[in-house]
């Protein structure tokens, strides 16, 4: 199928669906059941045809597949490019994988504007794959931002009861570290005179002093997507207020984009810049993990909970990616995909219990063990993955994340590998108050175990997980070469002489 454009096709196929939702005409219950039928059908035709990406992908080589160029805007030398290498190409799949679950997990709770729910999960497939596949940088943008509208929706119609303060605090704080990702990208169209990604990474000249504040200008919009300590806050409450499917995406893809975002254009791009600014990444990784951390601990809402443990783990990805290290850039890569399954799973989990007793709370519940002894086999296995159980993902990420960071400073892997403990600390409590114990509380009497479309969703995560646990070379092989090209030309723009020392430049010597 390389003769196809098959990045194309896996970009807009959701909204292609979409169309033909919008076209569905009748009584309430039949558009709503018709609306199911045609997102989960597209979204798992979407899935099929990225997993020819990866069967077609070739390993060992560093370079774009699939590429699919032609002219866009040419007055300015704008082209429609795209394109996936080993880092992207997973975070396609996690998206084209996560769409269909997060439609089978709306199935019952979503019982009102289903049609308009399931074309805003469709629109936001398309513009997640076409983010991570775009190599114009008006394209990336056009995809990066176009996310939060959808996603709005998702949490200001069908959220919780403070869903429209959620998504208006989610919507302004990215949208503000987007604009000065706006104007970065504008700096470098005048300075440069292409918007081409793979043009720019093969060599842009930017100079030191402008890639301080173009740095600066990226980091206010990845950090917010990431999210980093202390533009963290608009997370926990979108994620409470959000439903279950749109908290799934949110951990499971929308956070990833900022770690991508470090990887595909910081790094590459802002050599000089990123150096200099690596204490500061650092310290604020440290922060995230321990602070969060420890704020999960104090949590009665397991929805919270979970949220701010995932501040904490894109807090291993962070100090990861700025080690520059081949452990350290394969360990934040492999951390961000596990937990995009991972945390994706417990939201679900709590999403189970949620649609029964209609409380996050976790003193409303207690010895579910009694009552859902699938359940809890499920939530454990989840539950150990988060915590960096050997054999599951959450190790092997958090484990090279730890090796890498070690390399770069002994201090900054000590404190960040305190997370591992606190994980534990926080998950364990969760678990052990929702599942252990006996059985008093009146309304759990009667609840019943998991259904045969739970547990449909469920299985092929707990596969991913154990699989990533065991074999993750199978994983690591398809993004070593794009990771090593990566940190090859990262050191030869170091060792360059072109430009002074930002250290220097910084201190006016």
């Amino acid at each position: 199928m390389h003769g196809w454009p098959l990045l194309s096709l896996v970009t807009f196929l959701p909204l292609v669906g979409a169309g033909f939702i919008l076209m569905i005409r009748g009584e309430e219950e039949v558009v709503a059941r018709n609306a199911r039928y045609v997102a989960l059908w597209t979204s798992l035709i979407t899935f099929v045809l990225s997993l020819f990406v990866w069967f077609g992908f070739e390993r060992g080589t560093a370079d774009f597949q699939f590429v699919e160029k032609t002219e866009w805007i040419p007055a300015f030398g704008i082209t429609y490019h795209m394109g996936v290498d080993g880092i992207s190409m997973m975070f396609v799949l996690l998206s084209t994988i996560l769409t269909p679950i997060c439609v089978l997990a709306s199935w019952e709770a979503i019982t009102y504007r289903v049609k308009e729910y399931m074309i805003a999960f469709l629109a936001l497939e398309t513009l997640m794959v076409g983010m991570f596949c775009a190599l114009d940088f008006v394209a990336f943008y056009m995809f990066f931002e176009g996310v939060l509208i959808p996603m709005f929706l998702i949490i200001g119609v069908w959220g919780g009861p403070r869903r429209v303060y959620s998504a208006f605090k989610f919507f302004l704080y990215t949208l503000l570290g987007s604009v000065l990702m706006l104007l970065a990208i504008l700096a470098i169209y005048f300075h440069t005179g292409t918007t081409d990604i793979p043009t720019l990474l093969a060599g842009a000249g930017i100079p030191p002093e402008m890639q301080i504040w173009l740095w600066l200008a990226f980091f206010a919009s990845f950090a917010v997507k990431v999210p980093m300590w202390p533009v963290h806050t608009w997370l926990p409450d979108a994620h409470v207020e959000a439903p279950t499917a749109g908290s799934v995406i949110l951990a499971g893809v929308l956070l990833k984009m900022g770690g991508y975002g470090f990887l595909r254009f910081s790094l590459p791009m802002l050599p000089e810049a990123s150096a200099f600014f690596a204490p500061l990444v650092f310290g604020l990784s440290i922060v995230a993990v321990i602070y969060t951390s420890l704020v999960a601990l104090a949590q009665e809402d397991m929805k919270k909970l979970i949220a701010y443990s995932s501040v904490a783990h894109m807090g291993f990805v962070t100090a990861g990616v700025f080690t520059v290290t081949q452990q350290g850039l394969e360990g934040a890569i492999f951390q961000m995909l596990s937990h995009g399954i991972v945390s994706a799973a417990l939201f679900l989990v709590v999403g189970v219990v949620y649609d029964r007793i209609h409380t996050r709370l976790i003193e409303k519940y207690g010895g579910l063990v009694h009552r859902m002894p699938n359940y809890a086999l499920i939530f454990m296995v989840f539950m150990l993955a988060s915590v960096g159980l050997p054999g599951t993902s959450g190790f092997v990420g958090e484990f090279l994340v730890i090796v890498g960071t070690f390399q770069a400073n002994t201090w900054v892997a000590l404190l960040i590998a305190s997370g591992m403990v606190l994980g534990a600390a926080y998950m364990l409590y969760l678990y052990r108050r929702i599942i252990f114990g006996k059985l008093t509380k009146q309304h759990l009497m009667d609840i019943l175990d998991l259904n045969w479309r739970e547990k449909a969703i469920f299985a092929p995560m707990i596969v991913l997980v154990l699989w990533m646990g065991i074999y993750p070379v199978s994983f690591l092989d398809v993004m070593s070469a794009s990771v090593e090209s990566l940190i090859t030309n990262y050191e030869q723009a170091m060792a360059g002489s072109e430009g002074a020392s930002l250290a220097l430049l910084w201190s006016g010597q």
